[in-house]
């Protein structure tokens, strides 16, 4: 855990502020690649990731951007309504679950609304590089979309697109021509709400895009039925322990319960804190973090949201 002071506190665009974290002591903060993000711990015990988006090379400070989500579970609002200039956090050290692939021959960048965080971040370090890349962005509105003063003043200005839901036709995304005869060199990265990031995913699918040059990171998990859940049960591998997973309870939670403690974070799926190796069974996967080519192994899954479709799991824990 590492102590640090919100030094500065900015509107950056409607309902999203930036927050700019130095270390409390005063030393440098541990170094971060492009897409990484720390976690936050709140007032009242939340613990809420965000993204990095100052450029990586950094050191004397994060900076963080958050949106006011009107579906907040207390993170955001928390951070809106409760966190002000000279307050001290705690915050963990970065992880990078986005990483960006320096070595791409081309790399397209596609962020939605508050999704810009971590892509602006990697636009940074492909300009240091001298990479070849583009970024669009898109927002409901121009007052809706964040860091557009730091994006028009940027040296990499020219590789910028906005595109704005209430702007003229000409400038909306096209994501079917921009993503159209997939170059092998070429990585696609994508941030933003669900419904932004399925489009830009699945129109890239159709394009025939390589699931593996297809990257992507979720902020919020959408909503899922919990009516047709039944119980199962996980076995421990290393002592054979089996316990019991009803119908109302994430495996995560019934594991706590028998006293074994796992690494939770988002608690949604998407952010990998909690991926768990699977050695038998098969896994009814809810995450967002592993890819379809990845799920579809079923070597591994999330157990703070995932369930089973077979009777037994059998957890390399």
């Amino acid at each position: 855990m590492i102590e640090v002071i919100v030094t500065a506190r900015n509107n950056q665009a409607e309902d999203i502020c930036s927050f700019e974290l130095a270390r409390a002591d005063g030393a440098p903060l541990p170094a971060f690649t492009a897409g990484a993000h720390i976690d936050v711990h709140l007032p009242g015990g939340l613990i809420r990731q965000y993204s990095l988006c100052n450029p990586p090379w950094e050191t004397h400070s994060y900076l963080i951007g958050v949106l006011k989500d009107p579906a907040s579970r207390g993170g955001s609002q928390a951070m809106h309504e409760q966190i002000q200039v000279g307050q001290r956090l705690s915050i963990s050290e970065p992880r990078n679950l986005f990483p960006l692939r320096e070595n791409a021959q081309h790399s397209l960048l596609f962020a939605g609304g508050i999704g810009i965080t971590p892509i602006l971040c990697m636009a940074e370090r492909l300009h240091q590089l001298g990479a070849e890349f583009e970024l669009h962005y898109c927002a409901r509105s121009a007052d809706r979309a964040a860091f557009v003063e730091r994006l028009q003043a940027a040296p990499f200005a020219e590789r910028v697109q906005l595109h704005f839901d209430d702007g003229p036709a000409a400038q909306r995304l096209d994501a079917a021509a921009l993503l159209a005869n997939p170059d092998p060199g070429t990585h696609l990265y994508v941030c933003g709400p669900g419904g932004f990031m399925e489009h830009v995913l699945d129109t890239a699918k159709t394009q025939d895009w390589d699931d593996q040059r297809a990257h992507r990171e979720y902020f919020t998990a959408a909503p899922v039925s919990h009516d047709n859940d039944g119980s199962f049960a996980v076995q421990i591998n290393s002592s054979g322990q089996i316990i019991q997973v009803p119908a109302d309870q994430s495996v995560a939670a019934a594991l706590e319960a028998s006293g074994i403690e796992i690494q939770l974070s988002c608690e949604q799926g998407i952010c990998g804190t909690c991926l768990t190796r699977v050695l038998a069974g098969e896994p009814e996967h809810r995450d967002l973090f592993l890819t379809e080519a990845e799920q579809a192994l079923n070597d591994q899954f999330t157990p703070c949201c995932s369930r089973a479709k077979s009777p037994l799991l059998v957890l390399d824990l």
